[in-house]
């Protein structure tokens, strides 16, 4: 499920589609995001007291499932560069998310044969 939150900025459709779309697309390539709920927080920044450029920020967070509490967040002072950038980082942690269950993995899997040959093989020592 994905949620979109609009944060001191006004409510357009075009944005909404625009972020729906790119975090389909991040979907399509993570299939254990279909059992997440997605929040994606678009949100204008801009200071009362001093006259600066209009920034905006985009926070993309993952609530339940394989990913739960990964979050994200950039900010650009156009709002599709934002969410492609914040698309692109968060495709970069879920890469290293895969990588490192997949050494956590592979570390029990290689305790697992250590064990068993010790237990198959109890005078023989093994040496790593």
């Amino acid at each position: 499920m994905i949620q979109i939150k609009f944060k001191n900025l006004e409510k357009s459709e075009l944005a909404r589609e625009a972020a729906q779309e790119t975090i389909e697309s991040l979907v399509e390539k993570f299939g254990d995001l279909n059992e997440s709920k997605i929040q994606i927080t678009l949100e204008m920044k801009c200071s009362p007291r001093q006259a600066e450029p209009d920034l905006f920020k985009v926070r993309l967070h993952v609530v339940r499932g394989r990913y739960d509490g990964i979050t994200v967040e950039t900010d650009n002072p156009n709002l599709y560069i934002a969410l492609a950038e914040v698309v692109d980082h968060m495709l970069e942690v879920l890469n290293r998310f895969g990588d490192r269950a997949g050494e956590n993995e592979r570390k029990q899997d290689r305790e697992i044969w250590k064990n068993l040959a010790a237990s198959l093989n109890p005078d023989e020592q093994h040496v790593r």
